[in-house]
This record gives structure tokens, sequence and C-alpha cells, in this order.
């Protein structure tokens, strides 16, 4: 096996890349190692004996496969957060849904007739003004002030 260490400097300086990614065919080795003038390079990578091989990239693989686990909830537990609590979820994120998840119970129940426009109004207003932690704390509330009935068990 010839040495081509000086026909690769050669053909990495023609193919303006490094000496790393210029490929020789070994099955024309033989016949490389008389080429010694840039001439005769520039004949063998026109024949195809010389080339200039592709950047390898990094592979997203990886990557693609950890975003869509990471989409599906996985890789959240305690030794892949980074942050407080209110910088993962903000205050008023938090605040948001809570709302949102109050009203949308107290329209239902104006809507249906459970609790009447007065009784609706009233707690609105609390919720607006943070009485309740949740949803389910809202009902107990209502049931509590005898505006609903007592769920049964």
């Amino acid at each position: 096996m010839p040495d081509l260490a000086n026909q690769r400097r050669l053909a990495a300086a023609l193919l303006k890349c490094g000496e790393g990614r210029v490929w020789i065919d070994p099955a024309n080795q033989e016949e490389l190692a008389d080429a010694v003038t840039r001439a005769d390079i520039r004949s063998a990578i026109k024949a195809g004996v010389i080339r200039r091989l592709a950047i390898a990239g990094t592979s997203r693989v990886r990557a693609r496969r950890h975003a869509a686990e990471v989409a599906r909830g996985r890789h959240s537990g305690p030794g892949s957060r980074r942050g407080t609590p209110f910088s993962r979820v903000p205050k008023k994120e938090r605040w948001m849904r809570r709302i949102r998840a109050q009203r949308d119970l107290l329209r239902e129940l104006r809507t249906t007739k459970k609790i009447p426009p007065a009784v609706y109004r009233e707690f609105y207003r609390r919720a607006k003004g943070g009485m309740f932690r949740s949803r389910a704390h809202l009902l107990v509330n209502l049931r509590l002030a005898g505006h609903l009935p007592e769920e049964k068990r």
C-alpha cells in the first residue's frame, strides 16, 4: 500500500477541502502513487478516482426522539427541573387556569338553573377575590351556603 500523503495534500488543495474529506479509490492506489503533479491529480479527480466526501453533520435523531418524549410529558421529574415552581408555571398562568375553571363552573350552574343569577354574581365576585382554591372548593362553599344539594356518596 503506497504512501499517498502528498497526493492527498494536493487533492485537498484542488478540491478546496481538508485532507480528511479526500476519498481515494482503494482499487486505484497503485496507479495514483505515480501521480506527482497537480495536473495528474486533476485528471484523477475528473476520472472519479479521487473525490470530496460530504460534510458529516450532527445527527438530530436522538434530539427529535427526546423532544417527542418531552412533548408526551416524559423527562419532567425532579432531577430534570431547573428553576422554581413559579418560574416553570408563572403565578399569573396558575391564576388564569384556576379562575377560568371556576368561572366556567359558575356559568354552567347558572345556565342549568342550579343557582339563581344573584348567587352566581355573589360567588363570581368571591372567586374574583381569590376565595376559592379550586372548583371543588367552590362547590363545597356553594353546598355549605345551602345553594346546592348535598352530594350523595
